[in-house]
C-alpha cells in the first residue's frame, strides 16, 4: 500500500472520525462562549487559542485528503462544502471583511459531512428540491388568486390588512402557516358576519392540504435516501440460507421427476 492509500485510509478510519467530530464540538463550544462578555474577559486567550487550535486540525485534514485524493477531492460536494468552510475562516477579519469573523460558526456544519446519518437527510433535502419547487409554484398561485378574492371581499370593511394586493398576499400568508388567523376572522366576521366562509374554505386548502404535501414531498425523499436497498435475491450471486434450502429441494425434486420419466419410458420399451 502506498502512502497515498495509507493517508487516505487513516482519515476514513473511524477513529479520526470521531476525533474529528469531538474537534467540531468543542470549536462550536468555544465559538458560543466567546458570546459571553463575562467569559472573554476571563478566559478570551484560552477560547481564542482553542479555536486557533481546531482552525489548524481542520487545514491540516483537508490538505492530508488533498494529497490523498488529489482532483477526486473536488469531486466530492461534501468535499468541496469542507473546503468552503475552513477556507471562510481563513480569510483575514479586518477592515471591510470583518464580518467574515461571524462565520467561523458555519465549522459546525461540518458535522453534517462527518456524520453519516446527517448527510443522508441533507441528501434527501436536497433531492426533494424539484417537488418542493413544483408545489412552492402552487402555492403561489393559490396565494394570488385567494388575495384577489379576498381584496375584494374584504376591502370594504376598511381592513388595512386587506388595503392592497401585496398586505393581502402577506395576511393569507400568515394564515397559510396557522399563525392569528382566528383573530383576523373574528374581526372581519364584526363587520361581514359570512367571512368565516372564506377562512374555512382557504384553510382546507392552503394549510391542511399544501402543507402537508410538502411534508410529504420531503418525507418521500427521506425513505428513499434513509431505508436500505431491497437486494435482488433472483441477481444475487450469493443468496441466504432458507433460498439456498429452497433451491436444493427443487433440485432434488427435479431429480426425482426425471427418474421416473425415465423408469416410466423404460416400462414402455
Amino acid at each position: 500500500m502506498v502512502l497515498r492509500e495509507r493517508v487516505e485510509a487513516f482519515l476514513d478510519g473511524p477513529a479520526f472520525q470521531r476525533f474529528i467530530i469531538v474537534v467540531i464540538v468543542v470549536n462550536a463550544v468555544t465559538l458560543g462562549c466567546e458570546t459571553v462578555p463575562a467569559l472573554m474577559d476571563s478566559h478570551g486567550w484560552l477560547l481564542h487559542g482553542i479555536d486557533r487550535l481546531a482552525l489548524a486540525v481542520f487545514v491540516a485534514e483537508l490538505t492530508a485528503r488533498l494529497y490523498a485524493e488529489r482532483l477526486r477531492f473536488f469531486r466530492d460536494p461534501w468535499n468541496c462544502f469542507d473546503f468552503l468552510v475552513v477556507a471562510i475562516s481563513l480569510v483575514p477579519a479586518t477592515g471591510v471583511l470583518s464580518v467574515v469573523r461571524s462565520l467561523r460558526i458555519l465549522r459546525v456544519l461540518r458535522l453534517i459531512s462527518v456524520v453519516p446519518s446527517m448527510r443522508r437527510v441533507v441528501t434527501a433535502l436536497v433531492r426533494s428540491v424539484p417537488g418542493l419547487l413544483s408545489l412552492s409554484g402552487l402555492l403561489v398561485l393559490l396565494l394570488y388568486v385567494g388575495g384577489v378574492i379576498a381584496i375584494n371581499l374584504f376591502r370594504p370593511t376598511g381592513d388595512e390588512r386587506f388595503a392592497d394586493l401585496g398586505s393581502t398576499v402577506l395576511t393569507l400568508l400568515q394564515i397559510t402557516t396557522g399563525d392569528g388567523w382566528s383573530d383576523v376572522m373574528r374581526d372581519l366576521m364584526e363587520r361581514q358576519p359570512l367571512a368565516w366562509i372564506f377562512f374555512v374554505c382557504y384553510l382546507l386548502v392552503g394549510t391542511f392540504t399544501m402543507l402537508n404535501l410538502f411534508i410529504a414531498v420531503v418525507c418521500n425523499a427521506m425513505e428513499q435516501e434513509l431505508s436500505p436497498a431491497r437486494p435482488d435475491v433472483t441477481a444475487s450471486p450469493e443468496l441466504g440460507t432458507a433460498d439456498q434450502v429452497v433451491l436444493a429441494e427443487l433440485r432434488a425434486l427435479r431429480a426425482e421427476v426425471q427418474a421416473l420419466r425415465l423408469t416410466s419410458a423404460g416400462d414402455r420399451g
